[in-house]
């Protein structure tokens, strides 16, 4: 389960470091070592052997450094070549947390092969006083672009308070 730590943590904190590309929003506050240690807990962990999941289950808090996500359940997907963690599934609310910024969703999904980051299901990402809204956010986190898709809603604020 060490090697889930490490790649969970570079999964949340490339997350949090990624651009929303033209909206003035971006979740780049994130003030994290990534050789910080990395805190996972949940009510419950089983290990499946024949599927290759590891899954997370109730109040799952992951924690390094000023970052936290939680969710209701987080599973690690193996890959059966490898071994090696093929993709994290987030699901049940999820919340990304710095201390300027914050992202919920009802699920994420991410592919560690491809890069690509899905949030999905009433989708709010918050910067300051900036804010967007929408269904379904794609980040592609190699090259740092991202796709918003259904009934997007950005609000900006300029100058002032």
């Amino acid at each position: 389960m060490t090697k889930f730590a490490a790649l969970a943590a570079v999964f949340w904190i490339a997350v949090a470091s990624t651009s929303v590309a033209q909206t003035g929003l971006s979740l780049g506050g994130l003030d994290v070592d990534p050789t910080d240690p990395v805190e996972v807990a949940a009510d419950s962990l089983s290990v499946d052997q024949d599927t290759g999941i590891a899954k997370f289950v109730g109040n799952v808090e992951i924690i390094q450094g000023s970052l936290k996500v939680t969710a209701g359940v987080v599973e690690v997907v193996y890959s059966e070549e490898t071994g090696e963690i093929s993709r994290l599934v987030a699901s049940e609310g999820v919340t990304f947390v710095t201390s300027q910024e914050r992202a919920e969703a009802a699920s994420a999904v991410y592919d560690l092969k491809t890069g690509l980051l899905e949030l999905t299901g009433d989708v709010i990402l918050v910067q300051g006083r900036n804010s967007i809204t929408t269904s379904t956010l794609r980040v592609d986190l190699t090259a740092k672009t991202a796709v918003a898709e259904g009934r997007v809603r950005t609000v900006l604020q300029q100058g002032g308070q």
